[in-house]
């Protein structure tokens, strides 16, 4: 795309639409936007109205996410021809201010962020049967590369390690349907038709495994809802651990990077990919997924991936400027004119 020294609307928007087309626990999109003029810079920040307080109380999987948009809106910028310098926590007196992206002048940002700007618009979480053929190891590395240089790890276990990192998830999926409470919060997310841009739609399918390997997130709790389909899973599944050294919010806003990174390098090559996020709200279960050969490991999210079909797709967001304040700063509001992503989210 030809690059300009200006942020018209046509940028603005390309921005936004792929910043708020990042993956979020239960597709709460806890985020507000914003861009200053003087500094051509595209602020980030948490909106705490749609955080969730059980499945999520120190905000971890929020940081996640922003961290999450922040790449996706490196990636849009790289495309328009911005050299996109991300500033995280810029602010120690505002803590919801989570990060800036500068847009800058020449253009020189890495083609590879370039090559991902088609995968933004196709990378959704599947909830559906894998097909069990194996992703190359040659995928699987640049998945691995892409998370290592955002700051994270992802640890890709052998099948064994894998079994044990499927059992820990199971164990939390447990917990959190035999908890009246946390379901009823995961409920309150489901969204009815036309009830706006946020929340799991409630018409996307949600199989549960027939065999009962592999732990899908159940926002209703238990017993299953009559009439929801129960499928075969893959046998043999494809998982990956991202994790940091680091457990404080700039680490979580680099996991989502790291996180966002790692999805659309997969997406790139046709693979699909779903979050297992159940484990990492629970200490105990959180602690038990650590990869074995890693000392300061901090587990993030589970990733599961393979080959699938592909979900439909939704309408692309928009964005709606605000006017400017006294500082030339820009408030921005972004709106779906079409359902979420099916299956969008953890």
């Amino acid at each position: 795309m030809t690059h300009t020294d200006k942020i018209n609307a046509l940028a603005l928007e390309t921005l936004l639409a792929a910043a708020v087309a990042a993956p979020s626990i239960h597709n709460t999109q806890p985020w507000r936007f914003g861009f200053d003029l003087g500094t051509r810079s595209v602020t980030v920040h948490a909106d705490r109205s749609r955080s969730l307080a059980l499945a999520d109380p120190d905000g971890r999987a929020l940081y996640l996410s922003a961290g999450s948009a922040v790449f996706n809106l490196r990636v849009a910028a790289a495309h328009l021809g911005w050299q996109p310098v991300p500033r995280l926590l810029p602010d120690p007196y505002d803590p919801d201010l989570l990060a800036t992206v500068q847009l800058t002048v020449p253009a020189t940002a890495p083609p590879d962020l370039r090559a991902l700007y088609a995968a933004v618009a196709r990378r959704h979480s599947s909830r559906m049967p894998f097909t069990g053929r194996p992703v190359p190891e040659p995928v699987v590395a640049e998945m691995v590369a892409g998370a290592r240089a955002e700051g994270a790890h992802l640890y890709v276990p052998d099948i064994i390690q894998t079994r044990r990192l499927l059992r820990v998830t199971s164990a939390a999926e447990l917990r959190n349907a035999e908890d009246k409470a946390r379901t009823a919060e995961s409920r309150a997310w489901i969204a009815p038709p036309g009830a706006g841009p946020y929340g799991i739609p409630f018409t996307t399918s949600r199989p549960l495994d027939a065999a009962g390997r592999m732990p899908m997130r159940d926002f209703t709790g238990r017993p299953p809802v009559p009439g929801r389909p129960r499928l075969r899973f893959e046998r043999h599944a494809q998982v990956a651990l991202l994790w940091t050294v680091g457990d404080r919010p700039r680490d979580w806003l680099q996991a989502g990077q790291a996180l966002e990174h790692a999805l659309l390098v997969a997406t790139a090559h046709g693979v699909r990919t779903s979050l297992l996020h159940q484990a990492m709200e629970w200490p105990d279960l959180r602690e038990a997924m650590r990869a074995p050969s890693a000392r300061w490991c901090r587990p993030q999210v589970l990733i599961r991936f393979g080959y699938g079909p592909e979900a439909r797709g939704t309408l692309t967001p928009r964005a709606e400027a605000h006017p400017a304040d006294r500082r030339g700063r820009h408030a921005v509001r972004t709106s779906n004119p079409g359902p979420p992503v099916p299956g969008d989210g953890d």
